[in-house]
């Protein structure tokens, strides 16, 4: 969602609100089936025959289109390698931040892109109207009277362990773990490698030759409010990318922050409007599948090697076998100053993606500044005093115990006595030693 001036279709399509602020389908159930069914053909899927009410005229225009479909899957075939606009931000940020590494991470330039509010929904569950379930071995879902309903395999967030933050960029928390920046890159190679069954996009389930691919979708979710005559608001940017079984989480983050569109039109590029971006960008990636990876094989260091701060944080190896974390769920980010921020979460329960926008939102509050949100942090105080313009000796601040004749009696040739009856110290000389007695007027 670019803005909160959003009304009519625009406000539907994006948000599945109306101008009321009620909740509308944006079209019917057979309308959403010919989108799907296009958005699968055009990016060179084969789609089955419609079944349908409608199905005989919804095969008459695939049939005429197929053509078409063919001709933009080819244009997208040897567009491999080309990014959206937010995409080549966070991708030249991963090519600088992990250059050190050695490994080359590439975004997926093939995922197939959520445009549209309500269509990861209803890619969620089976196509065929008389299958009201789908499962993997992330996620259950069902088709429900008044909707969907879905259970992540994990349905309740334990913190033991979980944040985990690369070696690089801005200065790592002490509740942290601090993980060595090739582990990361290793993890995120892994994340954006989702295995098959993973990757099977639940609406194709049963059909002779299922769709397996990542999804994807972007966000722009609210970092600073419009000041009407003032300023205008702020957004940023979010780049999801899941694998096609859990586009169940997608339904998720999009019912909250809503869905910013295309992420290949210009009008969508917040590149192209500046005057409410907030400059930062962020990317998500569930990865429930990198749980139980090897900690030898992510370059962590044996035992033997680590450092008193890995041993205890659990980022080294004693046996061959060991598995990262343990093989427990986590998340791990790498940002910096520049506000972009790539987090991989080894788990898909909805919670984490929630959070982990209202994470990045904080990141951006603390870049962007005028701004602030819960998980934005706070700020470091130190003590100090009002003096005003004149200043008079108090009992309080300068004590009784000590006079200037003491003091320099014992300071002796370390100062140097002046006339009008203060001295100066040889070594540092912007340090003086007043009298106890003495005023100062600054005017």
């Amino acid at each position: 969602m670019a803005n909160t001036n959003l009304r009519g279709e625009d406000l539907i399509r994006h948000c599945g609100l109306n101008d009321e602020g009620k909740a509308v389908e944006q079209m019917d159930q057979h309308a959403f089936h010919r989108l799907i069914a296009f958005k699968l053909a055009s990016n060179g899927f084969e789609v089955p025959p419609a079944r349908n009410g409608n199905a005989e005229s919804e095969n008459q225009v695939l049939q005429l289109a197929s053509d078409l479909f063919h001709k933009y899957a080819e244009q997208s075939r040897l567009l491999t390698g080309h990014l959206n606009p937010p995409d080549r931000r966070i991708q030249d940020f991963l090519d600088d931040a992990l250059a050190s590494t050695g490994i080359t991470i590439k975004l997926p330039t093939a995922a197939i892109n959520m445009d549209r509010y309500g269509m990861a929904r209803q890619l969620s569950i089976p196509d065929d109207p008389s299958v009201s379930e789908f499962h993997n071995g992330q996620m259950d879902s069902y088709r429900l009277c008044n909707g969907v309903l879905h259970n992540p395999l994990n349905d309740r967030r334990t913190t033991k362990g979980v944040f985990h933050i690369a070696d690089y960029g801005l200065p790592i928390p002490a509740d942290k773990i601090k993980v060595p920046l090739v582990t990361y890159a290793r993890l995120l190679e892994a994340a954006l490698q989702p295995p098959d069954d993973l990757n099977l996009l639940p609406y194709t389930a049963g059909w002779k030759n299922p769709v397996r691919s990542m999804v994807s979708t972007m966000l722009r979710p609210l970092a600073c409010p419009e000041v009407p005559n003032v300023s205008p608001e702020k957004r940023m940017e979010v780049r999801f990318f899941v694998p096609g079984g859990c586009v169940s989480n997608i339904d998720f983050v999009e019912s909250i922050f809503g869905n910013a569109g295309d992420p290949s039109l210009p009008e969508n590029d917040a590149g192209l409007d500046t005057h409410h971006w907030t400059g930062t960008s962020g990317c998500v990636i569930l990865a429930p599948h990198i749980r139980g990876l090897n900690k030898k094989a992510l370059g962590l260091p044996h035992l033997s090697d680590a450092t008193d701060d890995q041993k205890a944080t659990g980022m080294c190896w004693e046996n061959e076998d060991d598995q990262y974390n343990n093989g427990q769920p986590f998340k791990i980010t790498l940002r910096d100053k520049r506000g972009i921020m790539v987090t991989i979460l080894a788990d898909n329960y909805f919670g984490y993606c929630k959070k982990e926008v209202k994470t990045q939102i904080g990141l951006t509050a603390n870049i962007f500044g005028l701004a602030e949100e819960e998980h934005a942090g706070g700020a470091i105080a130190f003590k100090s005093y009002s003096l005003g313009t004149n200043f008079y000796p108090d009992e309080a601040i300068v004590g009784t115990s000590h006079t200037f004749e003491e003091a320099i009696k014992l300071l002796g040739n370390t100062v140097i006595v002046h006339p009008k009856g203060y001295a100066t110290d040889k070594k540092y000389t912007n340090i003086h030693i007043l009298p106890q007695d003495m005023s100062v007027d600054l005017n």
